[in-house]
């Protein structure tokens, strides 16, 4: 796990001059990095590759899990956990407040992925968990915003987040053969 790894090279002091930026940055990418796989393996279904849709949760969850991470670092080692520090951030920086909307967004699909809250929640989880995308978007868009010039690679992320989502469109509209009525 990418995790225990940036763990060791902190408490090793190998994460470089500035191991706070380091180790938030990575955490961060690692939870879009996450977050795009769990979206990418019902398109795979769907168009004839691998079944891996038994894998989708766990990949949402280790979304959820690297971004609590990269706010735990933001909020604890970044802040000292000054909650007016952390709070005027939001207000002041909106690549902070994004971000803060993808992780708020986050935190039910989280909660209720599990089988209980499924079948408790019924077609409803279903509408609930489309939010993913608004997640993704957000999460995309906080890493654009946060670089102060254009580099490739948050340009990458979010073409990816806006073609599985253009996907997720266009295969909802994607006209339907009739189901004939079933003989008497």
């Amino acid at each position: 796990m990418p995790a225990v790894l940036y763990f060791y090279w902190g408490v090793t002091d190998q994460l470089g001059a500035d191991p706070q930026n380091i180790l938030e940055r990575a955490l961060g990418l690692w939870a879009l990095r996450f977050l795009i796989a769990s979206l990418a393996i019902t398109p795979l279904r769907q168009l004839g590759g691998p079944n891996l849709i038994r894998y989708r949760r766990a990949l949402g969850l280790l979304a959820f899990y690297y971004a609590s991470l990269h706010l735990t670092t933001y909020m604890l080692i970044d802040k000292g956990l000054d909650l007016n520090a952390i709070i005027a951030d939001i207000i002041k920086r909106p690549y902070i407040t994004v971000g803060m909307l993808a992780f708020t967004v986050l935190v039910p699909l989280a909660i209720t992925s599990n089988g209980p809250m499924i079948r408790r929640l019924g077609a409803n989880w279903r509408k609930l968990h489309r939010l993913v995308y608004l997640a993704a978007a957000a999460a995309a868009l906080h890493f654009i915003m946060l670089v102060k010039v254009w580099p490739l690679e948050p340009l990458i992320y979010a073409a990816l987040v806006a073609a599985l989502l253009l996907f997720r469109v266009a295969w909802s509209l994607r006209p339907r053969p009739q189901r004939r009525a079933a003989a008497n």
